[in-house]
């Protein structure tokens, strides 16, 4: 019987010591929506354009010297790609990253220019899983899961003890109302167990919004046959683990979907609003406010989760009203 590894706050406290020593706090910011304040935490400005480097630092400096030296495997779009390609360069471990042929160019080449090995696989006939799997079993490296992994979990969860220091520090309300962007569900796990007392909803693209209809049934539900396209490719999800759904749900979390539409309006609300440029993925909990899916009120907490957009494509959405 194999005992999987429980994510706990104790774990996430540990996760934010960690990335409070090697990383600056990234920046809090407040503007109205509907005439009501928010506060948002700009993920985009990670070092790695992402809040995936917290996930991947907890990760790696938990791997004893022995480990580190057989490598870490790794799968994703770009963004868990880029945390893990940053954390391996500076411990000094091997890493390769398994990424779709269709990854946004802008990411591929960050994590090359890591160091990380890339091998590419297609999206829709080919299971990232398994091939990262059996590149782990082949190497002896250790696979590290862009969400289904309680290290990782955890040290997403470091973002909800920032945010939360930063709006005592502002004198704002505390975070109790938390809008989150959600593929696997790794950074909502750990921000609900940062902070305990937040209600949480996630926000997922029309389509692929399997953890809302996940927590809805009581039980983990898969992306449908045929998911519709979507800009938002850190979103990209399948399927949700046992790890995250169980956190989630035990804290009565809710979801809701945007459409691709509503993520553009968000991005262009958030270059001109906050002057910062924010990838499809990491648009969408801003998208679910805008378009009043979600509600407002006091310590209302949105989060960036990225910016690591294309730039063609978003040179396309800055420049048309659709």
């Amino acid at each position: 019987m194999t005992i999987v590894r429980q994510p706990t706050r104790a774990g996430v406290r540990d996760a934010a010591a960690k990335i409070a020593a090697i990383l600056p706090q990234t920046p809090l910011l407040t503007a109205e929506i509907h005439g009501q304040q928010v506060s948002f935490k700009a993920e985009t400005l990670q070092p790695v354009g992402a809040f995936k480097i917290r996930g991947a630092w907890h990760r790696l400096t938990a791997l004893d010297p022995a480990t580190r030296d057989k490598g870490v495997v790794a799968f994703s779009s770009g963004n868990h790609a880029q945390g893990v390609a940053w954390a391996a360069k500076r411990l000094g471990i091997p890493a390769v990253i398994v990424m779709p042929a269709d990854a946004p160019k802008v990411k591929l080449e960050a994590t090359m220019a890591m160091g990380a090995e890339i091998v590419r696989y297609d999206r829709a006939t080919e299971n990232r899983e398994k091939i990262a799997a059996h590149l782990a079993h082949a190497r002896g490296a250790t696979l590290v899961p862009s969400f289904d992994d309680a290290w990782i979990i955890e040290g997403q969860g470091s973002l909800g003890i920032e945010a939360m220091t930063q709006m005592v520090e502002a004198k704002l309300p505390d975070p109790d109302h938390v809008i989150v962007p959600c593929g696997g569900g790794g950074l909502a796990a750990g921000v609900a167990l940062a902070l305990p007392e937040a209600d949480m909803v996630l926000v997922e693209p029309e389509g692929w919004d399997d953890m809302r209809r996940s927590l809805e049934a009581g039980w983990i539900e898969p992306v449908g046959d045929n998911p519709p396209l979507t800009a938002c490719d850190a979103l990209q999800t399948k399927q949700v683990s046992p790890l995250t759904f169980d956190v989630l749900s035990r804290r009565d979390a809710k979801g809701v979907a945007v459409s691709e539409y509503e993520v553009r309006e968000a991005q262009r609300w958030a270059a001109r609003t906050l002057r910062l440029v924010v990838e499809p993925g990491g648009a969408v909990a801003l998208a679910a406010l805008l378009a009043r899916k979600v509600e407002i009120r006091p310590g209302t907490l949105v989060i960036l989760s990225g910016g690591n957009a294309d730039p063609e494509a978003y040179a396309r959405v800055l420049a048309t009203k659709d």
